[in-house]
């Protein structure tokens, strides 16, 4: 007799050799819930020894599967192992994310409580090194990510999307899968359409996970300049107005290009540019002494670039994005379809004098 699980465990990866076998393992930790659970690991066709890893540790748990991921990219990894999945709880999970030891636990406990239909916890940075230790220490304060919720590891409500997510099963029934045409911000689109469906979404610091964010300012940029450029396309595919949120980076990356070639012929505009730099300047620094001080006085001089790598890098994608999907109606460009991961993939495989200095994920 086949024992069909509670809860099914989704996995999206993609040459994740560093990374999987040390994910896998704090999973398979998780407390068991009543009628046990599933993970379904949804592989992009890994070729730097993620499969091989896969394949010793799925014949050493029965719970653990592969699943064929040929696009490779995250929402479609995403939809394939949903349509495998046995349970009625489907729970999504990250390689990059390290998770206390009643995670599933308490995903189901807030599920239950609140009879949401997604919940999720705080989307908490846990970095390595120097300029990872600042990049996951900005990515919790208010000014790099503009007051979005999910960056507050006290906050417990409703929002507008969630890190990861647990979901009943008949959500999917109910609202369909993620869509794949889009790279990065799936979760966000997802997430919109379910509360455009009456759906409600739960965030808990009960549930407690810690990201692994990017440790270069370089792959920061590739990462977030990706994460504008799609989140123009999300907005143009739903006729969303955008949130502020969104708008004043790419506003500031704008006037910061033409406020002074227009100062050349109009002296006013010059001084406008004078005074919006003046002004970012000091609130960049305020918030740098804040996060200083909520760090225990670290990274104090590493917060204002990593603060700039931020919004320059999402106000650049964003205005890529408008070009692209609103202004010339062209496909996106390669730079923006591939993820940052696979970009350095390909980097990596050139011999260079400086491969020494290429960033890890």
């Amino acid at each position: 007799m086949t024992i069909v699980p509670a809860i099914s465990i989704v996995v999206p990866c993609c040459n994740e050799k560093g990374h999987i076998e040390s994910c896998l393992r704090s999973i398979l930790k998780q407390e068991p819930p009543p009628g046990g659970f599933e993970i379904l690991i949804a592989d992009g066709m890994s070729n730097d020894g993620t499969r091989e890893i896969l394949r010793r540790l799925a014949d050493q748990n029965p719970a653990l599967r592969i699943i064929d991921n040929p696009q490779r990219i995250v929402s479609s990894g995403l939809n394939e192992a949903i349509k495998a999945a046995r349970g009625d709880i489907i729970i999504r999970m990250d390689a990059h994310t390290e998770y206390a030891s009643d995670y599933v636990r308490q995903c189901m406990n807030v599920l239950r409580a609140t009879q949401a239909d997604n919940v999720g916890g705080p989307w908490r940075a846990k970095g390595n090194g120097l300029i990872g230790g600042a990049i996951a220490a900005a990515f919790q304060s208010p000014f790099a990510v503009g007051g979005a919720r999910g960056h507050d590891p006290s906050y417990e409500g409703t929002v507008d999307t969630v890190y990861l997510g647990c979901w009943p099963r008949q959500v999917f029934d109910r609202i369909g899968l993620f869509d794949e045409e889009l790279v990065r911000n799936q979760d966000d689109e997802f997430n919109l359409r379910l509360t455009r469906a009456g759906g409600k979404i739960w965030q808990s610091p009960r549930i407690r996970s810690w990201y692994y964010p990017r440790a270069s300012l370089r792959a920061l940029f590739r990462q977030y300049r990706q994460y504008g450029y799609w989140k123009v396309r999300v907005i143009q595919k739903h006729r969303l107005p955008a949130s502020v949120r969104h708008l004043i980076p790419c506003v500031f990356v704008l006037l910061s290009c033409a406020l002074p070639l227009l100062g050349l012929a109009w002296h006013p505009a010059l001084s406008a540019w004078f005074i919006m730099m003046a002004v970012y300047a000091g609130c960049n620094l305020i918030a740098s002494i804040l996060g200083a001080l909520q760090s225990g006085g670290k990274f104090l001089l590493m917060f204002p670039i990593v603060f700039v790598f931020y919004h320059v890098a999402y106000g650049y994608g964003f205005l890529h994005g408008l070009c692209d999907f609103v202004l010339f109606k062209r496909k996106p460009r390669e730079s923006y379809t591939a993820l940052t991961r696979e970009l350095l993939t390909r980097e990596c495989s050139r011999p260079s004098e400086h491969t020494s200095n290429v960033e890890q994920r």
